[in-house]
């Protein structure tokens, strides 16, 4: 059954739906397929905690041995035997063979990257809702609002609630792209394929030095608008923006070239991936003129805030797969408001302890071939949570 209310605005209206409350079988049904996800959810927090250690003791091991392999290269315009197939680091600006077009727009650009940007003016929903029980059944309030913004991608309006009147078109006359330049090289060192797609530091091309391109196209700001008024753009106009990444040439709106640090190996005039004995790859370049501690730094803690990162996320998905694998229980009692509060609170505990508790363990499990010691005492931190939830359980009476 559905109510639909209306306040009299086009970009606005509330629909209110009704169902009846679910019974004890159903509710039942809906938990036991939780607690299938949650199994899935639960294994899969073992496999990424476990991995997540040996990935980045593995990857803090290949730092350490590139860190005492480098070797700084004197300079980045000569080519030296000597240092065939080594790791070598070196320092300067970005250089390509030609610039970059876009014959569209009657644009080009000395850079590694130059990336068109095309948005439209589209309606784009918005919707708010909430639950409550009112005679027996459960009633959602959706509140549907529409607003016209520039989006890069095309909004499908024919999944609105309400499409008359927020009709979008089903695509754009003008497409965005990424020019990538084929040749891009460091003094006469040529970069390979993953080190210029490390060159991502996109900026805002400034449009202000260059003519309108057609006669249909006005330009406005850093923006070309395809729309006859675009102060009051309408539904279907675009508007298109530049971005270039990686400088290589001196310009004189841009300034001078960028300049790049990379750690790679030498193959002749090309940097191309490094394979350490702990099986990982060395392929590095960061923007700026860095030192070799300065760089091999970044990478440890760049590594040290990706292994956090998977942990904590190891962490919540054990907590998530616990709590829907126990969400039986609370289903149980759901009839009786007060049992059915504390149950809820205690699971919650329950499923707070043993996630703390068996994450460290995983972690110290995979620990352990490497650091023995560190697992040891990781290993016997888990048993903390445990210790902390027993101690708030009330010791039985005496008989």
């Amino acid at each position: 059954f559905q109510q639909f209310s209306d306040t009299g605005s086009r970009k606005e209206h509330v629909k209110i739906t009704s169902e009846p409350k679910p019974g004890f079988l159903e509710r039942l049904s809906e938990t036991s397929g939780g607690m299938l996800i949650g199994l899935v959810t639960f294994l899969l927090a073992f496999y990424v905690l476990f991995t997540n250690e040996g990935r980045a003791l593995r990857t803090a091991k290949s730092l350490d041995e590139g860190l005492s392999l480098v070797v700084p290269l004197d300079s980045i315009h000569s080519l030296s035997q000597q240092n065939e197939g080594r790791l070598v680091h070196l320092a300067g600006a970005l250089s390509t063979s030609k610039p970059l077009f876009d014959p569209s727009y009657g644009l080009s650009i000395q850079a590694v990257k130059l990336k068109r940007n095309v948005e439209m003016y589209q309606w784009v929903e918005y919707e708010d809702s909430k639950e409550y029980e009112e005679n027996g059944e459960i009633k959602k309030e959706t509140k549907y609002s529409y607003n016209m913004e520039w989006k890069s991608e095309v909004v499908n309006s024919r999944n609105f609630d309400r499409e008359i009147g927020h009709k979008n078109p089903s695509a754009m006359a003008v497409e965005s792209f990424t020019a990538v330049s084929p040749n891009v090289q460091v003094g006469s060192f040529v970069l390979s394929k993953g080190l210029v797609d490390k060159i991502d530091d996109f900026k805002q091309l400034s449009l202000s030095h260059l003519e309108d391109p057609h006669a249909d196209v006005t330009r406005g700001g850093d923006y070309f608008y395809h729309s006859d008024n675009p102060r009051r753009p309408e539904v279907g106009d675009l508007r298109v923006s530049f971005f270039y990444a990686g400088l290589s040439g001196d310009d004189p709106h841009l300034g001078t070239a960028d300049k790049v640090t990379v750690i790679a190996r030498q193959r002749g005039d090309q940097l191309v991936p490094y394979h350490t004995k702990s099986g990982d790859v060395l392929e590095i370049l960061y923007p700026g003129d860095l030192s070799v501690e300065e760089v091999f730094q970044k990478e440890h803690e760049s590594n040290t805030m990706k292994t956090w990162a998977l942990r904590a996320a190891g962490w919540l998905s054990m907590f998530v797969g616990i709590s829907l694998m126990t969400r039986i229980f609370y289903t149980l009692v759901d009839w009786f408001p007060v049992v059915r509060d504390l149950v809820n609170v205690g699971l919650k505990a329950f499923a707070l302890c043993v996630a703390s508790s068996l994450s460290l363990l995983t972690i110290s499990v995979g620990w352990l071939f490497y650091r023995p010691l560190w697992a040891l005492l990781l290993a016997l931190l888990s048993i903390v949570p445990v210790m902390v939830a027993r101690s708030r359980v009330p010791p039985k009476k005496q008989q």
